[in-house]
């Protein structure tokens, strides 16, 4: 067989699966590209709806003092979120927190902690009303 008329593809051996696996790439980040502008979009009404701008939503470190502020926890607890492993701990507080000031309850927590680009934008485009800082007594260690 002639080698000029195998395509550059059979020459190499990799058939077709080279394009398949760049589709799939593509298609896994178009995803998580939604799941991120979702995240966000949701986090900025979220806020709003706290009576907080939306914008910080989106400012690395503010976002997480305003978040401590919304559900009423004291300020030094951004810089808890800095420290390896306290952050896991401080992270699932904020979130049972977060879901306590929208009247929300466990079931809603374990879903902002296992499956927060999910839970995010429903509590930010839902029905739910901000109903104050669910932490309040917590604002008073030093805020």
């Amino acid at each position: 067989m002639n080698m000029e008329f195998l395509s550059l593809a059979q020459q190499q051996g990799g058939g077709g699966g080279d394009v398949v696996a760049g589709i799939v790439g593509i298609v896994f980040f178009l995803v998580w590209l939604g799941l991120i502008v979702a995240f966000f979009a949701g986090f900025w009404k979220v806020f709003t709806k706290a009576g907080q701008p939306g914008w910080a939503a989106i400012v690395p470190i503010y976002n997480v003092y305003i978040w401590t502020k919304i559900v009423g926890r004291p300020w030094w607890f951004t810089l808890l979120v800095f420290i390896p492993l306290v952050n896991i701990v401080i992270s699932i507080i904020l979130c049972s927190d977060l879901a306590k000031s929208f009247g929300r309850g466990i079931g809603f927590t374990l879903g902002l902690i296992f499956l927060v680009f999910i839970f995010i934008p429903v509590l930010g485009f839902g029905s739910d009303k901000y109903i104050g800082p669910s932490a309040a007594g917590g604002a008073g260690m030093g805020a």
